[in-house]
């Protein structure tokens, strides 16, 4: 069985499971907390060189920000959706997002430069394997597979276990309570991403922001 830690910084998450052979690591957190999501990372147990595979549920920088750095120090491939490519690439969470408002669009890149939050050259990368709905990681030690979520963006993608643990990514968030993601890029993407949760046999949430949560506590408020 794979064992669950949770990496919670600044209302953003990121899971370090434990495997038979090594680590997997889910999402990496914001590059101006690199310093604390490392010492989480070794005061787990950690040490470099034991990721086996570093997976990206979508390509916000608060999600891939230490990628680039982590998957160097600690090794393993780095696994995303091609939906989300040119996010990691090119340092912009924008990349490749057609439908969100185009006021609030320039409004946010401009906040993001001028506190210095989209990615440096350093920072942006090129994912090693591109994953898509079905696919299984348990070559990798993960005993779980691969679900499209497009809809909060076009690459964004959850990882459902045996046990029915979901990594959700940012389709739902916790940070009062149970909610659907507050920023989508395509309604009727997320509508059926939203859907997908019915067909799946999920117990338990880890979401990209807030607490972990049953999906019974999900569906009470839905």
């Amino acid at each position: 069985m794979n064992e669950i830690n949770i990496i919670a910084l600044k209302k953003v998450n990121s899971y370090l499971i434990k495997c038979n052979e090594g680590y997997i690591l889910i999402d990496s957190g914001y590059t101006k907390n690199r310093t604390q999501v490392q010492e989480k990372i070794e005061d787990l147990g950690c040490k470099p060189g034991a990721f086996k595979l570093i997976l990206i549920t979508h390509g916000d920088f608060d999600h891939i920000g230490n990628v680039a750095y982590l998957q160097k120090k600690y090794g393993g491939k780095v696994a995303m959706h091609r939906g989300d490519l040119g996010m990691a690439e090119h340092g912009n969470m924008f990349w490749n997002r057609n439908d969100i408002n185009i006021v609030l669009k320039k409004l946010i890149q401009i906040i993001l430069i001028l506190i210095r939050l989209k990615l440096k050259k350093a920072d942006r990368f090129t994912p090693d394997i591109f994953l898509d709905d079905g696919d299984d990681l348990s070559d990798y030690g993960f005993n779980a597979k691969v679900i499209h979520f497009p809809g909060h963006s076009k690459g964004s993608i959850g990882f459902i276990t045996s046990n029915g643990d979901l990594f959700c990514g940012d389709l739902l968030e916790n940070l009062k309570k149970p909610i659907q993601g507050s920023l989508v890029d395509n309604k009727d993407d997320f509508k059926a991403s939203i859907s997908k949760l019915k067909e799946i046999s999920v117990k338990k949430i880890y979401p990209g922001h807030g607490e972990p949560f049953s999906i019974e506590e999900y569906l009470d408020e839905h």
